[in-house]
């Protein structure tokens, strides 16, 4: 079993709907999804035929108490269905996970929560940053199993959850499929130069987390009177973004046209920059590889260094200068890059995580299953 408060657009979304598409194709795997409710722009996503527990009416919007919501109705499918494991998406569904444990006790099944941001969190001030890594060893003491992004998250990962090796799996980001990394391939395959300035993309939701803000100062810094640049996404903090652009004057050279399709924007884009003030493996950056584009991006992570490699640039957090100056430089990969580019990227498929998550599940069911007294084997 696992669970999404709705199809509203987000990176742990959309995996996490890919992932059940696999899963269904898995005999060994019998798969529920419980939804909090059934709205967002992701619904067409889907994948047919999903055993989907819809938990609201929608006669009331639980949008703005989706948390409570969750932790509520999550209680009664478990109770209702006895799931053997319970996958937790990433990290902002956790408290979700820790609940359910305080909850049930023993009747909770396993717990397997993928890591989906990064655990330092520079962006916190220190007091806080100080309780969230207690809130992480809590998760750490009451689940079960964890899996990271990419492999430069296992050390990160066993400090902050306080947690063994042997909890710790990585299983690459299953940002994309197969026929996804062929289609982005072409892309990049068939791009041209612009006539005449240079086409930057940002691809994510408007929210605090994106630093978009930086995003604008740096390519007010950089930009030259025909280059261009689309923030592809929504989120809260519209409203603010678009007054900063007034501000700045870039009204005919930033566009926000909201969430739309990510393959139509990199192909019409020359670099892909990333803003955020901290990010797990962000998927936009590994379909912007795919796709043949440069990357220009924060130190957000612990894995972005690794990610972008010889295909772009990281810059340090928080440093509009730095990130301008980037986004200058940042030259075009030619024909071999891309191609190596979007080699590396096959790492990041469904089809080779869908795998090793379910033998994940197959296990941790097993181990708990030695645990559990006589009476309920």
């Amino acid at each position: 079993m696992t669970f999404l408060h709705s199809f509203a657009p987000g990176g742990v979304e959309r995996v996490a709907l890919r992932l059940c598409g696999a899963w269904m194709r898995d005999a060994g795997l019998d798969l529920r999804l419980v939804m909090g409710r059934e709205t967002g722009a992701m619904r067409g996503e889907a994948p047919k035929g999903l055993k989907r527990y819809v938990t609201s009416s929608g006669a009331v919007s639980t949008a703005r108490f989706e948390t409570f919501w969750m932790i509520w109705v999550l209680r009664r499918e478990i109770l209702r269905q006895q799931p053997d494991v319970l996958f937790c998406p990433g990290n902002a569904y956790s408290i979700v996970a820790v609940a359910m444990k305080f909850l049930l006790g023993r009747r909770c099944p396993p717990v397997v929560l993928k890591i989906s941001n990064d655990l330092e969190r520079p962006d916190m001030a220190p007091p806080v940053r100080r309780i969230y890594w207690q809130w992480l060893k809590i998760q750490g003491r009451r689940l079960q199993a964890f899996t990271g992004l990419a492999a430069p998250m296992r050390a990160e990962m066993a400090l902050r959850l306080g947690v063994a090796d042997s909890r710790i799996h990585i299983i690459e980001d299953p940002a994309l499929g197969l026929a996804d990394v062929a289609a982005l391939e072409a892309l990049g395959a068939a791009r041209h130069a612009p006539a005449s300035g240079r086409r930057f993309v940002a691809v994510g939701r408007l929210e605090r987390q994106k630093n978009l803000p930086l995003l604008l100062e740096a390519f007010a810094l950089a930009a030259g009177p025909d280059d261009r640049l689309t923030i592809l996404g929504e989120g809260s903090e519209r409203a603010r973004l678009e007054r900063a652009i007034a501000a700045a004057g870039l009204a005919d050279r930033v566009s926000m046209p909201g969430h739309g399709p990510v393959q139509a924007a990199l192909a019409a884009a020359d670099v892909f920059v990333l803003s955020s003030a901290y990010e797990g493996v962000p998927a936009v950056v590994i379909e912007a590889l795919a796709a043949g584009l440069p990357v220009v991006a924060t130190d957000c992570s612990v894995s972005m260094r690794a990610l972008v490699g010889r295909f772009g640039t990281v810059v340090p957090l928080g440093d509009a200068a730095a990130l301008a100056a980037a986004m200058l430089a940042q030259p075009a990969l030619d024909a071999d890059a891309r191609a190596e580019a979007a080699e590396a990227m096959r790492a990041f498929t469904v089809e080779r995580a869908a795998g090793a998550y379910a033998g994940l599940f197959h296990a941790v069911h097993e181990a708990a299953a030695t645990r559990l007294p006589a009476s309920r084997l």
